[in-house]
C-alpha cells in the first residue's frame, strides 16, 4: 500500500510538470512516505529526518555554485501513516519538516508506476476490525471500498497499457464491498458478466472474477487477506487460473489465548482447517503468513504453540515481527513483559524453521 502511495505521489509531482531528482542533494522537495506499523519503521523516519537536517546545512552552507545552486535549500514533506500522530506533536518531534501533507490531499488522475508490465491496483483502504497490537485503524482510517466499476475501469486501461500483472491491495481484501454501498453495480454490461457467476455472492469473489475475464491481464495476486472472512466463493474465485497461488494468510500466533488477545476471532484449529480447505480446493497454493512473538503475556508453551502450527502448515515464507508497543492500540496498555533477548530468540527459530529451510 505504501509502494502504490508512493507512485501516486510521484503521480502527483508530474503532473505538475516536476521531474524525479536524480541525486537527494539536487532535490527542491523531499516527500517522506511514512510508515507507522512497527515503532522501528517510525524510528528510521526520525533518523532520515535527523540526516535530512544535516543536509539542509550543508547545503546553505555551500557558496559555490559550481558545487549546486546556491539558492537551493530542499522543501521536507511528511506524508503517510505517521500523520496519525497530532501535527504539534511532530513539529516538536521533527522541527526540520516543512510540511505535513496527507496522502489524501495528493489527488492524481494517474500513478506514476515504476514497473511496466506489473501494477499495484488499491482496492479498498483502512480498517474496522482492531487488533489488539494494531495501529492500522488509526492510520488508515476505517475500512472504505473502492467502486467496483472504477476498479474494473481501471486494470482494463492498464491492460490496454499492455500491463500484464496486477496486485490488488488491502488491508483486509476479503471485507472487499461488504460494508460500503459503493459496490452497487450499475453499468449494465458489468451487470451481464456477473450473471454468470451464481455461484459467488461475495463482492470481493466477484471482483477476481470479473477481473480474470480481462483480456491481456495474465495474472492476478492480492494482499492480504485475514482467515475469519475467507469464504468458500473467494476459495473457488481463487482457483481460477490467472490467480496467483500464491496466498498471504497471518495467523499472528498459535495459541488460542494469545489469539483472544490480540483480537483475532478464530482459534488455531480454525485456521489449520481453513488451510486444509484451501489446499484441497487448490492444490499447488502456497502460503504465506505473519506472526508477532513476545506478545505480551506470550509463554514459552504459548510459542511453542505457533512453532507446532507452523511445523503443520509449512509455510512458504513468513514475515515475523517482535511485538512492539504501539500507543493508541489497546495492547499498549499489556503489560510488555517478555525481554527483547527472548522475543530475538523466539524469532530466530521461527525464522530457521521456515524462512531458512
Amino acid at each position: 500500500m505504501n509502494k502504490s502511495d508512493s507512485e501516486r505521489v510521484a503521480g502527483w509531482y508530474e503532473g505538475k510538470g516536476w521531474k524525479r531528482a536524480k541525486k537527494i542533494e539536487e532535490a527542491d522537495e523531499i516527500v517522506i512516505n511514512t510508515c507507522s506499523v512497527r515503532q522501528s519503521a517510525e524510528d528510521r523516519v526520525y533518523g532520515l529526518i535527523n540526516n535530512l537536517k544535516k543536509l539542509k546545512t550543508q547545503i546553505s552552507n555551500l557558496k559555490s555554485k559550481s558545487q549546486i545552486r546556491k539558492s537551493l535549500k530542499p522543501k521536507i514533506i511528511l506524508t503517510g501513516c505517521m500523520l496519525r500522530y497530532p501535527i504539534a506533536d511532530l513539529r516538536k518531534k521533527a522541527p526540520v519538516v516543512d510540511e505535513f501533507k496527507k496522502i489524501s490531499e495528493f489527488q492524481v488522475d494517474q500513478h506514476k508506476r515504476e514497473s511496466k508490465i506489473h501494477a499495484w491496483v488499491p482496492i479498498m483502504e483502512g480498517c474496522s476490525h482492531y487488533c489488539t497490537y494494531c495501529v492500522v485503524p488509526y492510520a488508515r482510517g476505517p475500512e472504505k471500498s473502492r467502486p467496483f466499476e472504477e476498479i474494473v475501469c481501471e486494470v482494463e486501461e492498464l491492460a490496454r497499457r499492455g500491463y500484464k500483472q496486477i496486485t490488488l491491495l488491502g488491508q483486509n481484501v476479503n471485507s472487499y464491498g461488504l460494508k460500503n454501498s459503493k459496490f452497487k453495480i450499475q453499468n449494465p454490461k458489468l451487470q451481464f458478466k456477473i450473471q454468470n457467476f451464481k455461484n459467488l455472492k461475495t463482492p470481493f469473489a466477484l471482483l477476481l472474477a470479473v477481473l480474470h475475464e480481462i483480456p491481456g491481464i495474465e495474472k492476478i495476486s492480492f494482499i492480504t487477506s485475514n482467515p475469519w472472512d475467507l469464504t468458500d466463493d473467494i476459495v473457488d474465485a481463487m482457483s481460477l487460473p490467472k490467480i496467483d497461488r500464491y496466498l498471504h494468510l497471518p495467523v499472528q500466533s498459535g495459541d488460542d489465548e494469545i489469539l483472544r488477545r490480540m483480537n483475532r476471532p478464530y482459534t488455531a484449529r480454525e485456521y489449520l482447517d481453513l488451510v486444509k480447505k484451501i489446499r484441497r480446493r487448490i492444490p499447488d497454493i502456497k502460503i504465506g503468513t505473519d506472526i508477532i512473538v513476545g506478545f505480551p503475556g506470550e509463554t514459552e508453551e504459548q510459542f511453542q504453540n505457533t512453532v507446532k502450527l507452523c511445523q503443520k502448515v509449512g509455510f512458504e515464507k513468513a514475515y515475523i515481527a517482535m511485538y512492539s508497543p504501539r500507543p493508541g492500540t489497546a495492547a499498549f496498555k499489556f503489560k510488555n513483559d517478555v525481554s527483547y533477548e527472548e522475543k530475538k530468540r523466539r524469532w530466530r527459530i521461527l525464522e530457521k524453521l521456515i524462512n531458512k529451510k
